[in-house]
C-alpha cells in the first residue's frame, strides 16, 4: 500500500476542474483496480453458490451452461459467455440477463451480448406457460439476426443445466478463460483514449 499511497493521483473535487495531468493521473492510478475485474467477477460467481432454489446452486448451473459449451467445442468467448449469462442474478434477480449482458458487453462479441441479454426472455419457452405467462414471448425477436444463436444456446446449453451429479468442470478451468475474455475490452471509450 506504500506505493499506492506514492502514486500520483487525481486532485480535482469537480469535473469542471479537471486537467489532462489529473486524467494521465487517474488513469495510471486505476490502473490496479481494472486489472482485478477478472477477480471481482470470479468473487461474483462464487456468490452464485450461496442460493439453492433450484435441484443445483447458481453456481453450479452456471459451471453446468460453461461445461456443456466447452465440451461441445465453443470458443473460448462462448464458454465465458455460458459461465456468465446468470450473474445479474445476485444485482437484478427479476432482470438478471441484461445486467449480466452488460458487465460483458465490452469484451464479448455482439452475437454473443445479445445472447447473454436476451436469454431470459428465450428461456422461458422452457417454462413461461407454467406461471401463466406466454412461452412463446421469444418471437418478438424472431427475424433477428442472432435469434436461432440465442434459441440455440438456451436448448443445448441452458435449459438442461439443472442436473445434480453432473461431471461439472470446477470454476478453476474457467478461470483462465475468463481471465483472457476481460483481460482488454473490445469496444470502450476509454480503450480508444489510451491508445
Amino acid at each position: 500500500m506504500a506505493d499506492d499511497a506514492a502514486m500520483p493521483k487525481a486532485t480535482f473535487q469537480a469535473m469542471t476542474e479537471s486537467t489532462a495531468g489529473d486524467w494521465q493521473a487517474f488513469m495510471r492510478a486505476a490502473a490496479p483496480f481494472n486489472q482485478a475485474h477478472a477477480d471481482r467477477l470470479i468473487t461474483s460467481l462464487k456468490q452464485l453458490d450461496e442460493e439453492a432454489s433450484f435441484a443445483v446452486t447458481r453456481l453450479e448451473h452456471s459451471l453446468q451452461t460453461a461445461t456443456r459449451a466447452h465440451r461441445d467445442g465453443r470458443d473460448e468467448e462462448y464458454v465465458v459467455c455460458a459461465l456468465m449469462h446468470d450473474i445479474g442474478d445476485l444485482m437484478g434477480p427479476t432482470n438478471h440477463a441484461e445486467i449480466g449482458a452488460l458487465i460483458m458487453k465490452p469484451y464479448v462479441s455482439e452475437a454473443n451480448h445479445w445472447m447473454m441479454d436476451k436469454h431470459g426472455i428465450f428461456q422461458g419457452y422452457y417454462f413461461f406457460h407454467h406461471l401463466g405467462l406466454d412461452r412463446d414471448m421469444r418471437d418478438q425477436f424472431r427475424g433477428h439476426p442472432h435469434f436461432e444463436y440465442c434459441a440455440q444456446f438456451c436448448h443445448l446449453y441452458d435449459q438442461n443445466s439443472f442436473e445434480p451429479g453432473y461431471d461439472t468442470m470446477p470454476l478453476a478451468a474457467f478461470e483462465p478463460m475468463l481471465r483472457r475474455v476481460v483481460a482488454r475490452p473490445k469496444t470502450s471509450i476509454y480503450m480508444r483514449a489510451a491508445a
